[in-house]
């Protein structure tokens, strides 16, 4: 006999509410950007096609601050790299904080990075999102507000959880 609020029906409706439940977002790390309106750009990538923040509105950003001669970006970027593969619904650019692109572009090939990247020439991009520890990681939402900033060490994970907040924010 099935007693109105069996261990089965308790699991099933703990199961519904979890999945209800917009995901948390991560800590983010101090950032005057926060909730602002990320700085608009439009630069050439490092394939030649031009790179238009203003053309991604409606879709969830995330923004990526690398160098070559930063060595946790040498482990951190394949593995956005994977994760991007997976992501069919959210724009990835890079961004190249080395003082020439060829250094930025050795990097991109040598990793097999495929998401735009772009050179921020002079560091004017690395101002602009007030980026001062790489790598950094920027989420931002479909109206293009800064919503997520990573912390140093801050995995893939955060990354991950910060998108799916903001993916799920709107739904």
């Amino acid at each position: 006999m099935d007693e109105p609020w069996s261990r089965r029906r308790w699991l099933g409706l703990v199961a519904l509410a979890a999945g209800c439940r917009p995901p948390e977002m991560p800590p983010s790390a101090p950032t005057s950007l926060l909730g602002e309106q990320a700085p608009e750009f439009s630069r050439r990538g490092l394939d030649g096609r031009a790179v238009d923040s203003a053309g991604l509105r409606g879709k969830v950003v995330v923004v990526e601050f690398f160098a070559r001669y930063c060595e946790p970006c040498w482990k951190h970027l394949p593995k956005v790299q994977r994760w991007t593969a997976r992501q069919r619904d959210v724009a990835v650019i890079g961004i190249g904080a080395d003082e020439f692109a060829g250094d930025t572009l050795a990097m991109v090939r040598a990793l097999g990075v495929a998401f735009p990247v772009v050179h921020d020439a002079g560091l004017v991009l690395t101002a602009r999102f007030r980026v001062d520890k790489i790598p950094a990681t920027l989420v931002l939402d479909r109206e293009g507000r800064v919503r997520w900033r990573s912390f140093p060490g801050d995995g893939i994970g955060a990354m991950d959880r910060a998108v799916e907040a903001v993916r799920r924010a709107r739904d």
